[in-house]
């Protein structure tokens, strides 16, 4: 299966990927290109380094209509089945999140449907969790459609807020121990052929 990894700033994310496809952790599994919303991200320099084309397609260059057009355009012409979104700080245009229904998934550092929509990004949830006093915080990925953050749900995973816990420390854990973890997951049991869904909700089959 091929996809395409898309990224706006360290790509830890990306690595882990990286790492488990290398490992064989991941199978019949290729990175055919990582897309970056800027020049500065470092995930661009984690691709080279592991030998995968990038590419940055920016919006703020292009415009929202033009962005959609070549993101679309460089999907297709990579033949990429898959669109994982993966730290990924932009929203994906129309035409794009259409032509790619229930085959472009995201993670979120939060268990949806808390503490996400727009906005919620980087060490903002984080921050809104501890400010919450919430006891139980995570990551979700889930299929992207047109709205913030309300795509099918694929899996989640928890882990306790600890009492001593800074917005730094909770996202340290939480991108270890939650995103690391089923993001590579979730593209698996994609490639596997196993998940479906059905009235918008996530099956995943034995």
């Amino acid at each position: 299966m091929k996809i395409a990894v898309f990224v706006s700033g360290g790509g830890t994310n990306l690595q882990a990927i990286i790492d488990k496809i290398a490992s064989g952790e991941i199978t019949n599994v290729e990175i055919s290109e990582v897309i970056a919303s800027n020049e500065s991200a470092f995930a661009i320099e984690r691709a080279k380094k592991a030998g995968i084309p990038a590419k940055v397609i920016s919006k703020k260059v292009l415009g929202a209509e033009a962005y959609d057009d070549a993101t679309l355009a460089e999907l297709n012409g990579l033949g990429v089945e898959l669109v994982v979104l993966a730290g990924f700080l932009s929203m994906l245009g129309p035409k794009t999140v259409a032509a790619y229904a229930n085959r472009i998934i995201n993670i979120h550092p939060a268990l949806i449907p808390a503490f996400c929509g727009q906005g919620m990004y980087g060490i903002r949830p984080h921050e809104a969790v501890l400010a919450k006093g919430v006891k139980v915080s995570g990551a979700t990925v889930h299929f992207v459609n047109e709205h913030y953050d309300e795509g099918p749900i694929i899996l989640q995973k928890a882990v306790d807020v600890l009492p001593d816990d800074t917005p730094e420390t909770l996202q340290k854990r939480i991108m270890k121990e939650c995103e690391q973890v089923i993001l590579p997951q979730a593209i698996q049991l994609i490639a596997d052929g196993r998940i479906e869904v059905v009235n918008n909700l996530v099956r995943v089959k034995p």
